[in-house]
């Protein structure tokens, strides 16, 4: 599964991201979060042919910057659970539901 498919799959589970073609984006007026593919240096190795998802949480500051906070990488399949797994840690991390709107 190449990188492009793997946002498309994503982005029929999170409606309200923008595709940049690099990454998902997700933005509001206070938080920014941008879902990006990482290189997995053993990606096919051993079966595993899981791709990693590094989700970045970016907070506005008062001068209206984005200023980059934490991030995770999941590395979960199916992609539905992929999915929900990052749908919670980001409802967790900005306590909104994301597919509502951040």
């Amino acid at each position: 599964m190449s990188h492009s498919d793997i946002l498309k799959l994503l982005m029929d589970y999170f409606p309200t991201a923008v595709n940049t073609g690099r990454s998902l984006v997700f933005i509001s007026e206070d938080w920014r979060i941008e879902l990006n593919e990482r290189k997995n240096p053993h990606f096919g190795q051993n079966g595993r042919n899981v791709p990693i998802i590094r989700v970045r949480v970016f907070k506005k500051t008062l001068s209206g910057e984005f200023l980059p906070g934490h991030y995770e990488d999941f590395q979960i399949h199916p992609i539905n659970e992929l999915a929900l797994q990052i749908e919670r840690y980001i409802q967790y991390a900005v306590g909104r539901n994301i597919r509502e709107n951040v």
